[in-house]
């Protein structure tokens, strides 16, 4: 099934224009990331405990707050979830306090009689346990992109490893950018969301790389560059209607599937949109750079091996 009969877009000639647009992403998103002091930590990374409270009228923020601070818990961070009559409160380093949960609702009990609350969700990270998940997800994603590194070399070149590392290495950073102009929590069901989008781009760069490499064997006389514009135009179609159904997907997640799954879609969703486009803009643009690169070496090696 093709979506578009013999496309002929000129992807490769407005690559630098590309290459802005995606250091302008990463760089604002790093930028965010300095304001804030880092990523915004779930429980899973930082330790402490996390208690989900439903209350049968919405209650302002305040008021839970207020009851919390007779228990000297009034700097915690409190935020509703999904509803204004459900709210999330974070108490950060208190993971090993088994009565923590009982005497918050018990605060709550006391201080805001006419709305009685439902506890929903508990969650208890010890802090040495979240700085284990911190270092362990930081390494997971390393070791992933290392071995994708060694991998690809393998199946293809050395420059097609490193153009597709680069692109998971741009997708990841755009993701975790976004997720720091929003403010969105990283958990570990985020960083699973992160590998994930590095396995859907990854199998889009390889579609890519796997065209390329035929059509080089085929166009021998024509250029680098456009046998590589050939290629991702020939596989545009698929790469429009795979991308396009798993967005479908995804965006129905996001919007229909609550707040519990809120951050693992919204990882998804920007991973997959920034995974299509890498693929075809950071990708195989990197291959050309990577080909210039060795040809302009050979050709000084050749000035001077005859000199």
């Amino acid at each position: 099934m093709e979506f578009l009969r013999e496309p002929n877009l000129d992807f490769i000639g407005v690559r630098k224009y590309m290459y802005a647009l995606s250091g302008s992403l990463i760089l604002i998103g790093i930028i965010s990331l300095i304001v804030r002091g880092g990523p915004n930590y779930g429980i899973d990374f930082l330790g402490g405990t996390a208690v989900q409270v439903r209350f049968e009228k919405p209650v302002p923020i305040a008021a839970v707050r207020s009851a919390l601070s007779t228990m000297g818990l009034g700097q915690s961070e409190i935020k509703y979830f999904g509803s204004s009559s459900e709210v999330l409160i974070r108490v950060s380093g208190k993971g090993e306090n088994p009565r923590l949960v009982d005497d918050m609702m018990a605060s709550l009990s006391r201080l805001i009689p006419d709305n009685p609350a439902e506890l929903r969700r508990v969650e208890r990270v010890g802090p040495k346990i979240g700085s284990e998940l911190r270092r362990a997800a930081i390494y997971a994603v390393l070791i992933s992109l290392g071995l994708l590194l060694i991998y690809i070399s393998w199946r293809f070149e050395f420059k097609f490893a490193v153009g597709a590392v680069l692109a998971l290495f741009h997708d990841v950073m755009i993701t975790l950018g976004v997720f720091s102009l929003l403010n969105r929590e990283i958990s570990l069901t985020v960083v699973a969301a992160f590998l994930t989008l590095v396995g859907y781009s990854l199998n889009d760069t390889i579609v890519v790389y796997d065209r390329i490499r035929e059509n080089l064997k085929i166009f021998r006389r024509e250029s680098y560059e456009k046998v590589i514009n050939k290629s991702i135009n020939q596989v545009l179609s698929r790469t429009i209607i795979t991308s396009g159904t798993t967005l479908m997907a995804v965006i129905t997640l996001f919007v229909f599937g609550g707040e519990v799954i809120r951050n693992f879609s919204l990882a998804l969703l920007v991973g997959i949109i920034v995974g299509t486009y890498s693929s075809i803009y950071v990708a195989s643009p990197v291959v050309i750079e990577m080909e210039r690169w060795a040809e302009a070496r050979r050709s000084i090696q050749r000035r001077g091996r005859t000199s």
